[in-house]
């Protein structure tokens, strides 16, 4: 039976306590640890398996098309020469880790020089993502969707294969499209650990 994009999303939208990002009021914790693109990682201890392509350090990302929120025109990663990416990937914007993790990045705009991209990638609709760029006063992010078939969370490893959302992770990408830093963060509902991703992009920065 064929499932139509919108369909998707409509289930999708369902699982906001599969995503690991409902959280109560408590202070959030951050993993430094990382699992593996291609592995498992846990929502709040039951495993979770991340089906698809792993994604490798010092290889090229692969060659995958996202939709840009604000834009609507496509966007392939491995493209993006010149500068490094910093690519924030979370289950579901809508949901308070996610939000959290999102607010974060945007908090590091001072800390990282101008080359480096800030990049929040999910499989939320762009209509979705624009709209929360637009409540939480975040729009100097950039916003992609894997929305219609999670080929970026499939040629990566970083698809979750119960829920089909994306994994919470942190990817660092040189100017030359090699993938130099990848945190999969191990637990769902815990956030990754930015301050060091922070570090390492301000040191790819600084490699000319």
């Amino acid at each position: 039976m064929k499932i139509y994009p919108f369909v998707a999303m409509l289930v999708l939208s369902v699982y906001p306590f599969m995503t690991g990002c409902a959280t109560t009021g408590a202070k959030i914790t951050v993993d430094t640890t990382s699992a593996a693109a291609g592995g498992m990682v846990t929502l709040k201890g039951e495993s979770r398996r991340l089906v698809g392509t792993p994604l490798k350090i010092d290889a090229p990302l692969p060659a995958t098309e996202l939709i840009d929120a604000f834009t609507m025109e496509k966007v392939d990663l491995s493209r993006m020469k010149g500068k490094v990416l910093f690519l924030s990937l979370v289950p579901s914007l809508d949901t308070k880790v996610c939000e959290a993790q999102t607010h974060n990045l945007g908090a590091q705009r001072d800390r990282l020089p101008e080359d480096v991209v800030r990049i929040t990638i999910s499989r939320d609709t762009p209509f979705a993502q624009k709209r929360f760029a637009g409540e939480a006063k975040l729009t100097d992010l950039t916003y992609l969707s894997d929305y219609r078939n999670g080929s970026f969370g499939r040629s990566t490893g970083l698809l979750q294969e119960e829920s089909m959302l994306l994994a919470r992770t942190v990817i660092l990408v040189d100017r030359e499209g090699l993938v130099r830093y990848i945190q999969v963060v191990p637990e769902l509902s815990h956030l990754p650990d930015i301050d060091t991703a922070v570090v390492k992009a301000q040191a790819l920065a600084a490699e000319k």
